[in-house]
């Protein structure tokens, strides 16, 4: 381990003891420090158009992988770990992009998946073009990173964007579950293919393309995606969706 990444074990360790104890906090997949716009889409533009696909509103829609209680499959922690904490539900920064507000439930699957409050989830992804903040050129930016600690029924919820892509990974969103100054998980949150096509065709989106690398191919979702895959329960690609998303630890 890097002692960068000691740093990082350390500050994400001290904030956890710190949020148990009631202390109130503010704020403003390898692991190379690199952003991905070094390794850009060479993918062929598309055409925006007018297509749209909407999502049927529902009422209190769990995530896909609450239909079994299953501890969240374990995921890479990078790219690219926040080098400090950002305590936020807005994580935007002003980054253009389809409106997605994501709600995460960590629940405890030694427990028949009963809430897990005041666990600490943190979530970092890419923006439209394809770029982390806080590495490459963008090392001194912030966006698209957030921390919040789940309530009583055991959730946090971000507003964020639709995250982009970057060549040789699927679209995707990092989270990393703390208790009680212990990381209990890593994993990665899927989208649906067929919904990110339509995404891509459209505003900030489409003068990067397709993404080429499918849930299938990717070197995290090659063995499926039935316990990471996001749920889309309501929206359409032009306004945006509201989403949620289950993560199961076992304590």
């Amino acid at each position: 381990m890097t002692e960068s990444a000691k740093k990082q074990w350390s500050r994400r360790e001290a904030l956890g003891l710190l949020t148990v104890a009631g202390a109130a906090w503010s704020s403003a997949c390898g692991d190379s420090p690199t952003s991905p716009s070094t390794v850009a889409s060479t993918s062929t533009n598309t055409t925006p158009t007018t297509t749209t696909t909407t999502v049927p509103p529902t009422t209190a829609a769990p995530p896909t992988n609450n239909a079994s209680c299953v501890v969240s499959p374990t995921e890479t922690v990078g790219p690219f770990p926040s080098l400090n904490e950002f305590v936020r539900s807005d994580i935007r920064e002003g980054k253009a992009g389809l409106p997605l507000t994501l709600t995460i439930t960590v629940v405890n699957t030694n427990s028949a998946c009963g809430a897990v409050p005041g666990a600490l989830v943190d979530i970092w992804q890419c923006d439209a073009s394809g770029n982390y903040s806080q590495y490459g050129s963008d090392r001194t930016l912030t966006y698209l990173r957030g921390l919040q600690t789940t309530d009583s029924n055991g959730r946090v919820a971000f507003t964020t964007i639709y995250p982009g892509w970057y060549q040789g990974r699927a679209t995707h969103i990092h989270v990393e579950v703390t208790v009680n100054g212990r990381s209990v998980k890593v994993t990665q949150i899927a989208f649906p293919e067929d919904v990110t096509a339509q995404v891509y065709r459209t505003g900030v989106y489409a003068s990067g393309g397709q993404n080429p690398t499918t849930n299938a191919r990717d070197m995290v979702f090659s063995d499926g995606v039935t316990n990471e895959m996001i749920t889309l329960s309501g929206g359409d690609a032009t306004s945006g969706f509201t989403a949620a998303f289950q993560v199961g630890v076992a304590l």
